[in-house]
């Protein structure tokens, strides 16, 4: 028997002839990932008028499984941003230690300046767009929350292309679809966000986390929320769980199974 640790779990040389490892070498072209592996779902986000709020569930799955339930996904930089992360963990936590050298440099700099919402979302957008032309994209969707050099709400994204979009509301995942609707019913357009209060921003964003929660497979009922105001910069709770959850609505769904219409 054969006692290497090397060969441990292969069959026997002197019986099975020699293991060929010739398999094991890259010979072909280099490549990259085609598909996540291990992913985040949705981030939410509404301006109102002093601030931003977003949020995302501390949910990361492996596939269909809900592997790890402490991921957290929202990232500060420096005390008016927030960036949120939806799709590949991985890739996420490269583009977290990209911020982190980023922040390290601003830090130590000598101009006097910090870099807002809006600068830093200008360049994530230069970064993601760089690695899709690299034919390697950082399989992420981006959400960035903040201030601006004025100090007003600043809100947009940034997906895997270098796609940009900028709105009052915005989601990615399953939120784009089931978030939305809500979060423009008290923030439609750019005029209104001047009447939404804090109050009502974050009861709003709790509210969808909630829907997503009973309707998305992918998440989880334990979250994490920032609030960005000029006063006060990043408040941000990591480890929040959904209130007053009630399954009562699924008496009246039907079409499934065994019931009824």
């Amino acid at each position: 028997m054969n006692h290497f640790p090397q060969a441990w779990g292969r069959p026997r040389d002197d019986v099975y002839g020699a293991y060929d490892s010739s398999y094991l070498h890259a010979n072909g072209p280099k490549a990259h990932t085609s598909s996540p592996i291990v992913t985040g779902t949705s981030v939410l986000a509404v301006k109102f008028k002093d601030g931003v709020v977003i949020a995302a569930d501390n949910l990361a799955s492996y596939g269909s499984l809900a592997r790890f339930t402490d991921v957290k996904r929202l990232r500060t930089f420096n005390r008016r941003t927030v960036v949120g992360f939806g799709g590949d963990v991985s890739d996420m936590q490269y583009l977290d230690r990209l911020l982190l050298s980023l922040d390290i440099d601003e830090n130590y700099g000598s101009s006097g300046h910090d870099l807002n919402a809006r600068n830093l979302h200008t360049y994530m957008a230069k970064v993601m767009y760089k690695r899709r032309s690299d034919v390697n994209p950082l399989w992420n969707q981006l959400l960035v929350a903040g201030l601006d050099g004025d100090d007003q709400p600043f809100l947009s994204s940034v997906d895997l292309l270098g796609t940009t979009f900028s709105s009052p509301t915005l989601a990615t995942g399953f939120g784009a679809h089931l978030a939305q609707p809500l979060l423009r019913k008290i923030v439609d357009d750019e005029a209104n966000v001047k009447t939404v209060t804090r109050e009502q921003a974050v009861d709003a964003v709790k509210e969808c986390m909630k829907v997503l929660f009973y309707r998305d497979a992918r998440s989880l009922d334990k979250y994490s929320i920032a609030v960005i105001t000029k006063d006060a910069g990043v408040e941000l709770k990591e480890d929040e769980r959904l209130e007053n959850q009630s399954w009562a609505f699924a008496e009246m769904i039907k079409g499934y199974g065994t019931q009824t219409v």
